[in-house]
């Protein structure tokens, strides 16, 4: 898919990856829905951007990403693609792990993001074509101790990915995902629970990972792995 027109709608985008994917896509030429809880910081990044929509949407509530959806398409006529970044880290060990911070991680990073696709899916499909992007995690391909709960949540995301792309294909759409390791966001800073390991090895920036998760779009190859830095 080129980038040149395109709508293109990214969830988590008030800072780190999500903003920094809404930037690159701009720069590229596509039109850009920012959503995120964070109204003021996504209301500023559209005033930044030559073409952008701003709706502030909590990804864990169905009837914010239908919203969303129904606003890119009032606006713009289409969606044509899904960069399905928010989510949340949970640090702790698997001993550790508080059940109702679990919960919490798997509603964003699980259901919130099937519930993203499954908003943008009907337009695509009336439209024949269409591109999602689901932001994984190299914490599923290295393993290291701390990250069992944030992980199999990203390991859950990786199997949806990739039966949609199966399921989907018939229709013009195709499903890629993008695995970043430690990138140099706010991530870390806002984890559900726990903290990054004083000896964590230094991360990409988040146009790094921006850059390969639009290369995503552009080539519609199944999956990317960020090497390390």
């Amino acid at each position: 898919m080129e980038l040149q027109d395109a709508v293109v709608l990214v969830t988590g985008a008030s800072s780190g990856i999500g903003a920094a994917t809404a930037r690159a896509a701009a720069d590229a030429g596509a039109k850009v829905v920012l959503t995120a809880r964070r109204a003021d910081r996504i209301q500023a990044l559209a005033a930044d951007l030559p073409d952008a929509l701003a709706v502030q949407t909590d990804v864990t509530h169905e009837g914010d990403l239908e919203n969303a959806v129904e606003q890119a398409l009032a606006r713009y006529g289409r969606v044509d693609a899904l960069i399905n970044n928010a989510g949340q880290g949970l640090h702790v060990s698997v001993e550790r792990i508080r059940l109702e911070d679990f919960r919490a991680v798997l509603e964003l990073n699980v259901v919130a993001a099937l519930a993203a696709m499954q908003a943008v899916i009907p337009p695509m499909r009336r439209q024949g074509a269409g591109a999602i992007v689901n932001v994984s995690s190299g914490t599923t391909l290295h393993l290291m101790p701390g990250v069992g709960g944030y992980a199999a949540t990203k390991a859950a995301l990786n199997t949806l990915s990739s039966i949609a792309r199966l399921e989907l294909a018939d229709a013009g759409i195709v499903v890629s995902t993008v695995f970043p390791r430690i990138t140099d966001t706010d991530f870390h800073d806002v984890l559900r629970a726990g903290s990054l390991r004083a000896d964590a090895p230094k991360g990409h920036s988040p146009e790094q990972v921006a850059a390969v998760i639009l290369d995503l779009v552009r080539s519609g190859e199944e999956r990317a792995v960020l090497p390390a830095p």
